[in-house]
């Protein structure tokens, strides 16, 4: 699987396409829009791994002109920024994923392989199919809806780690702690999971 990775940090570009290639993937860097669009121009690739933040214009506006172009590689952001708008435009041209910063890159790993692998998640009696996004329960597929699945997927997919509350944030169409809770209360007694409130951290689904 061949990956660009456009981010403007020499040490985490250079981390990340060690880690990565480590794994198996061929990683290509780009430490800024210009290269990264030559490399676009030569190469095919797989995914894209696109910073958001630039010293010279950013990685929406990359993917933008990408689009434009009848580029459909999926793409993953990374970001510092907590920006709503950005995010919300940045799913709109197609993205399938963003990471914040500081992250693990074992997290990343997990969520690319959450959304390339052909391999089904399972916990307890739950499966979840990454390249379908269904969820079946005790083998009946189960709806969420749109807010309760980038939830849930998020917590599984970091299984046995905190997720901040502002990291769940940005899975909700209207910002608040209420909103929050109601939809992890949602996910608990659709799906017959314990979801732990970490007092002033954030949530947890725990490793079996």
């Amino acid at each position: 699987m061949k990956l660009l990775l456009l981010e403007d940090d020499h040490i985490l570009s250079e981390t990340l396409q060690l880690f990565l290639s480590k794994e198996g993937y061929d990683v290509d860097t780009a430490l800024s829009i210009e290269e990264a669009e030559e490399l676009t121009f030569n190469n095919t690739y797989d995914l894209y791994l696109l910073d958001i933040n630039l010293p010279v214009g950013n990685g929406i506006d990359l993917l933008k002109s990408l689009r434009y172009a009848d580029d459909t590689t999926p793409t993953i952001f990374i970001t510092a920024l907590t920006d709503m708008n950005s995010m919300a435009e940045g799913f709109q041209l197609g993205a399938i994923d963003y990471i914040k910063k500081p992250f693990d890159p074992q997290e990343l790993l997990i969520r690319i392989a959450a959304k390339f692998s052909t391999s089904t998640l399972t916990y307890r009696h739950l499966e979840y199919d990454p390249q379908s996004q269904i969820i079946r329960f005790n083998g009946e597929i189960v709806d969420l809806g749109n807010v309760q699945f980038k939830i849930f997927e998020k917590l599984l997919c970091q299984c046995g780690s905190v997720i901040t509350k502002e990291e769940l944030y940005e899975c909700l169409d209207h910002i608040s702690d209420t909103a929050l809770r109601v939809a992890i209360t949602k996910i608990k007694q659709k799906l017959d999971i314990n979801i732990k409130n970490i007092r002033g951290k954030g949530y947890i689904l725990e490793k079996l």
